[in-house]
């Protein structure tokens, strides 16, 4: 069983390679873009790629999990007809989709806000979205076999091909947003035909009914809690453009983006923390070890919170060249949000913690529920802020449903899998975060959020973490020795 783990533990640190380096390659197209459009063009190419991450969950419409598990099952001689009737079903359903888009472009584009003089990108995303779809399943089917390395090489490839044509038609070809959704496209159908090999081996031109009729039922309750996540991630982009302007929303994606640093530390962590807990929930202590985990996270989260929160703007100001700065000035004003994203995220890390309980006990049918809630209070509190504070009001809203998914997996995951947590660090540390908080935006509404006042902060921060000892240098040591131990 071990070496099973094993095995598990060294997969996800190739997928989740490949997933944490093509987010920072794609953040760093963040800077470049903002040298060559303008926050409204931003904003335009923003929520038309919020519509496509909607499109993305129902183009597959949860086909991809019911092929796992269906082709998972299969015996060797049937998982050709399985990839067959997943695969051939996705094809047909993806046409009639991108079909039915390319007639109705001119209502989908009115429907997007597309100002008339980028109404040709739905050309493209439609496309994207076909080419992307058709790649699902083989990707799924690589996951199922274990061949990782495969699965990263491609992945990497893809966003390495995006990334340098995106240099290209910015620099050279000077094509503004379109250049985005070009080279996303030629990516895409790339990686599509470097797939059509893996595709035509475990191909057969046929669908096999009742198959098909399973994997549906299987697939589509994914489509609702799938769209309710997705809400979370991007539902905030096409709601500030709806109340504000597309200038504003331009704005707000770059501080938004930026907020990649903390999202960076939750998912290579989410990586290397399901195999661990998976690895270590039958030990005595396990409960104890989990607990201090999540102290631990939540400190150096905090620590790292504090840090880019106060330092962000001095790095996106710093000047390579006369005149020109790593994020052009004029989408500056759009970093006040930074320091409410990351704390978002880092709600999400402690929400990343607490999945602990639900999966060993196999609760996981609340996730949908959680979810659900999360993606509601997403939307309200959009609604109720954004008028009020502008791209602010956004990532609160952003903050509140993270905190409130946090709270409501909390509350399952106790009633199943009860861990006594080490409350008193976890309010210490979380009440310094808010406090600092409170502070910084003191500051800067008051234009007094100089170098020596960020300074100042960031020792008082660190300061009161020492005065409050919220954690000792003995547990540390600990628990080193303990993470090592169970590695042997």
């Amino acid at each position: 069983m071990f070496d099973k783990l094993k095995e598990l533990g060294r997969d996800t640190a190739i997928y989740g390679i490949s997933t944490i380096v093509g987010r920072f390659l794609n953040f760093l197209l963040v800077p470049f873009y903002t040298h060559f459009i303008s926050p409204g063009a931003m904003g335009i190419y923003t929520n038309i790629y919020a519509y496509l991450a909607f499109l993305n969950i129902v183009y597959i419409y949860g086909m991809d999990a019911a092929f796992m598990k269906y082709s998972s099952l299969a015996e060797p001689q049937e998982k050709k007809q399985t990839f067959s009737t997943a695969y051939l079903a996705v094809v047909l359903t993806t046409m009639l989709l991108s079909g039915a888009l390319y007639l109705l472009r001119i209502p989908f584009v009115r429907m997007m806000e597309v100002p008339a003089g980028y109404a040709r990108l739905v050309y493209y995303t439609i496309f994207i979205l076909l080419f992307d779809t058709l790649a699902l399943i083989p990707f799924a089917s690589f996951r199922l076999e274990r061949k990782a390395k495969k699965f990263a090489f491609i992945k990497l490839g893809n966003i390495l091909l995006n990334l340098g044509l995106n240099l290209l038609f910015f620099i050279k070809f000077r094509m503004g947003i379109e250049a985005i959704f070009a080279a996303n496209l030629i990516a895409s159908a790339a990686t599509f035909l470097v797939l059509l090999p893996d595709i035509w081996t475990r191909l057969c031109l046929r669908i096999h009914g009742p198959l098909f009729r399973r994997m549906l039922s299987f697939g589509l309750p994914y489509l609702p809690a799938s769209l309710a996540s997705i809400m979370i991630q991007v539902i905030d982009r096409p709601i500030v453009l709806a109340m504000t302007n597309a200038t504003t929303l331009g704005l707000y994606q770059t501080g938004h983006k930026l907020g990649i640093f903390m999202m960076l530390v939750v998912s290579m962590f989410q990586y290397a923390w399901q195999p661990f807990f998976l690895n270590n929930a039958r030990e005595k202590n396990a409960k104890e070890i989990f607990a201090k985990v999540l102290t631990l996270f939540v400190l150096a989260a905090s620590v790292i919170w504090i840090v880019v929160s106060l330092f962000i703007d001095v790095a996106a100001g710093w000047e390579f060249s006369p005149g020109r700065s790593l994020i052009a000035r004029q989408f500056l004003p759009g970093l006040v949000v930074v320091p409410v994203i990351l704390l978002a995220y880092l709600f999400n890390g402690i929400y990343v913690n607490l999945q602990v309980g639900l999966y060993i006990e196999e609760k996981t049918k609340y996730f949908p529920l959680i979810t659900g809630a999360g993606a509601l209070v997403n939307v309200a509190a959009n609604l109720l802020f954004i008028p009020r504070l502008g791209i602010m009001g956004a990532a609160l809203a952003v903050l509140a449903s993270y905190v409130v998914m946090t709270a409501g997996l909390y509350f399952f995951a106790q009633r199943f899998y009860r861990i006594d947590y080490e409350y008193g660090k976890l309010f210490k540390i979380l009440g310094t975060v808010i406090a600092a908080a409170g502070l910084f935006y003191f500051g800067h509404y008051q234009g007094s959020l100089t170098i020596i006042y960020k300074v100042a902060l960031l020792f008082g921060f660190i300061a009161a973490l020492l005065v409050m000892r919220v954690v000792e240098k003995r547990e540390i040591t600990h628990l080193i020795k303990t993470l090592l131990r169970r590695r042997v």
